[in-house]
């Protein structure tokens, strides 16, 4: 598995009828485009296109319902930092651990570790079978974890989105 970038490199911008669209379906994920034109006031074919556009070009990923893994049993969040031995390399690590339903998202990153990832478990005793999952490739040397307590701000892009409209 290769890193393929998910959004083009080039410079992408929006325009406010752009955030108005993304804005309206974060809110309402299930509105149809007849509505969407109809709120935003334009023509049903100037919705159908932008979202075509911004679905194409990357900035829109999906439709789909957006689960919490609290609400289906894992109610246990944390980050965890591996350390990688480079002779695996980043690619086969990432096999290893989209493997793992409970890993719901890895990031390569810089600093003292190698991979940041986001995973879920049902209980601190669950936790701990997940990581020894995590860490029972020997591509991994070692894991720091960190268990989140609160959620203070959700992940968000719609105030990303409205600055970048206005930029």
């Amino acid at each position: 598995m290769r890193y393929v970038p998910r959004v083009s490199e080039q410079n992408v911008q929006l325009d406010a009828l752009d955030a108005r669209l993304i804005s309206m379906l974060a809110a309402e994920p299930r509105i149809g485009v007849l509505e969407l034109s109809r709120r935003l006031a334009v023509a049903r074919g100037t919705v159908q296109a932008r979202l075509d556009k911004l679905t194409a070009r990357g900035a829109i990923k999906g439709f789909g319902p957006e689960v919490q893994p609290a609400a289906i049993g894992f109610g246990v969040m944390s980050f965890v930092t591996l350390e990688i031995s480079q002779r695996y390399g980043h690619d086969a690590v990432a096999e290893h651990l989209a493997e793992i339903p409970e890993v719901l998202e890895a990031h390569t990153i810089t600093g003292s570790g190698d991979i940041l990832c986001r995973i879920v478990a049902r209980s601190n005793a669950d936790l701990q079978r997940v990581i020894d999952q995590i860490v029972g490739y020997e591509g991994i040397v070692r894991a720091h974890t960190i268990i989140a307590l609160a959620e203070l701000i959700p992940y968000r892009t719609v105030p990303l989105v409205r600055a970048a409209s206005q930029a």
